[in-house]
């Protein structure tokens, strides 16, 4: 067995979802999730499939995104994973009508920090390890910075 690392290639700012499906309806079903949830979001979305023919399949409402999950789901080319960037929306506008698909198994971040995928390799195929999502803590958070969560979440209308 191998083990690779696979960056996420991606806009610094952007987020995206990382999860991993079981069918190869996922890509219809995920899109027609995320229109329903959040028409104004801009997305693409891959999907590896892992039998058959082996495709990425892709869709989505922006051809740049869709173009870019297709390059980073051919780069981390494990079976039945998908992933999803997004614009105009943050995967909590999205998270829990992505997990409630049918065929969704896992996800496994979401996120628009810097990500690396742990990628394991055998005679059979690839698969995720696991996802390094961001860096590592620096320490505890203060009264100071407590305040300022508080602040930016309101900021981002997330709190009142």
């Amino acid at each position: 067995m191998n083990i690779t690392v696979v960056r996420i290639d991606k806009p610094a700012e952007m987020n995206f979802l990382l999860g991993h499906a079981h069918f190869i309806k996922t890509v219809e079903d995920l899109y027609e999730a995320i229109v329903q949830t959040n028409p104004a979001m801009k997305f693409g979305i891959a999907f590896c499939e892992a039998s058959g023919p082996c495709l990425v399949r892709a869709a989505g409402n922006e051809d740049r995104l869709v173009e870019l999950a297709k390059k980073n789901a051919l780069a981390l080319a494990a079976g039945h994973t998908f992933i999803v960037f997004m614009e105009q929306g943050y995967p909590i506008n999205i998270l829990n009508a992505v997990k409630n698909v049918a065929e969704v198994c896992s996800v496994h971040c979401a996120t628009a920090n810097p990500t690396e995928v742990l990628i394991a390799e055998t005679d059979l195929g690839r698969g995720i390890l696991g996802v390094i999502d961001g860096e590592k803590s620096k320490g505890i958070e203060t009264a100071d910075d407590i305040r300022k969560r508080k602040e930016f979440l309101r900021a981002i209308g997330y709190k009142m």
